[in-house]
């Protein structure tokens, strides 16, 4: 008997010490990235023609954040904010650079900025990138030498979906090298993504996936020819397409997770970097004001969606405001990582919010500056001025569509909302670069 008891204990603290090491295994972290996809294009977000089956399971199977902002209406600037988890005007970070051979030279994410790959090699992840990086172009600029282990996209602001578009001052690159591709892009970053996965799945990784798609230039992929006749229109016909194999990519990145049995012990996030540019590209921002470039509504509230098995409930929606600011810090504190002391960031781990542990706001205040337009959201009141004219004033619970102009009806709160930006814009840093004629 006492042998038996004996034994029983040990087994006791080998399955104890079993199961405390499978909890304290650290999760994987993917972050999708859609470039230029409106807000209301996704089945998820209300969207009708185009089905996006794959992208609605991540909010079927996790949380889809409805008042989800990105911290500027433009590429650049948003991945800036992303990777760092602080409002790029901070850095000077303010504007896209334009095209490579128009850039300036320093353009690129200050070398002085902490990126998000490099806190979590720290913790212990094998770091991959795949798709469109757009923070520099000089080599110690690029991925390689910016925390990515693994590096397979391009450079630059737009790419060509199609295999027969030279692109040698944007080529395609294998971790600092160029290469031919001759797949349709949205796919290559599906097949280079799954690779990537499926190589490090017996070790904790951190895929960064941000697609070129759906991002002009219109180039449909040839295998859908056919598929959406039902719509009549040319341009939405092909922008279905573009968008169809965004959500087949998706799927990809989903089936290899599940294939490699990481997919529960996985956080997964997809946004897109700001609002549809709707008349360039057809993409929808409904039923919001504005687009692309705009800080109306349309331009920066994005699909915003998290998954994270085991950790978040499954078919919720999360209604209070968050920012892609706090994908780091989410992250990282699923990760186990830090962030030093005399690094400020402006995101904030979201889990205690989304698991409904902590019920108050995760921001009270958030804030817009792109130029000369500029924006301010505290609670649902938003104050926004897009140039000369003298801001406007919007009450978000009742007019998410910013239609009706409340300033001369509340001077008092114009007063302490134009006061609360003009302490967050006192602390920001000037552009480094100017804004290019096309962004």
């Amino acid at each position: 008997m006492r042998m038996i008891a004996l034994s029983l204990c040990i087994l006791g603290v080998g399955i104890g010490a079993f199961a405390q090491g499978a909890e304290q295994k650290k999760p994987n972290i993917v972050v999708l990235v859609a470039d230029d996809l409106g807000y209301g294009e996704c089945g998820c977000q209300g969207g009708k023609d185009i089905p996006t089956p794959h992208i609605d399971s991540i909010a079927k199977n996790g949380v889809r954040c409805t008042n989800g902002y990105v911290s500027c209406p433009v590429c650049s600037p948003t991945r800036a904010g992303l990777i760092t988890g602080r409002y790029q005007q901070r850095f000077g970070h303010e504007f896209n650079p334009g095209p490579p051979q128009q850039a300036e030279k320093n353009f690129g994410l200050p070398l002085t900025e902490k990126p998000f790959p490099t806190y979590l090699k720290e913790a212990g992840y094998v770091t991959g990138m795949v798709g469109k990086w757009h923070l520099g172009y000089r080599d110690d600029y690029q991925p390689p030498r910016r925390g990515f282990d693994e590096f397979f996209g391009f450079l630059g602001g737009a790419h060509p979906y199609l295999p027969n578009r030279p692109t040698p001052a944007n080529p395609i690159m294998r971790d600092g090298k160029a290469v031919e591709e001759k797949a349709y892009l949205t796919d290559a970053f599906a097949r280079e993504a799954a690779a990537f996965i499926t190589k490090h799945q017996k070790e904790p990784f951190f895929l960064y996936l941000p697609f070129n798609g759906v991002h002009a230039p219109i180039q449909p992929a040839p295998r859908h020819a056919g598929l959406f006749g039902d719509i009549k229109d040319e341009k939405r016909r092909k922008f279905a397409s573009m968008l169809t194999a965004v959500d087949e990519a998706v799927g990809v990145v989903l089936d290899t997770l599940k294939k490699t049995g990481t997919l529960n012990n996985t956080l997964v996030f997809f946004i897109s970097d700001n609002g549809g540019p709707t008349k360039q590209t057809t993409s929808r921002n409904d039923p919001l004001r504005g687009f692309k470039g705009q800080v109306f509504e349309g331009g920066i509230r994005v699909p915003f969606l998290v998954q994270y098995p085991g950790h978040l409930p499954a078919g919720k929606t999360y209604e209070q405001p968050v920012i892609a600011l706090d994908i780091l810090p989410t992250a990282l504190a699923a990760a186990g990582g830090k962030v030093p002391e005399k690094i400020k960031l402006d995101g904030v781990n979201l889990l205690p919010y989304l698991q409904g542990e902590n019920k108050k706001a995760p921001h009270e205040i958030l804030t817009w500056r792109f130029g000369q337009q500029w924006a301010i959201r505290k609670g649902n009141w938003k104050l926004l001025k897009t140039g000369k004219m003298a801001p406007m004033l919007f009450d978000l619970s009742t007019d998410l569509g910013e239609s009706k102009d409340l300033a001369a009806d509340k001077p008092e709160i114009v007063k302490e909302l134009q006061k609360d930006y003009d302490a967050w814009n006192s602390q920001l840093s000037k552009p480094l670069w100017q804004r290019p004629r096309q962004q």
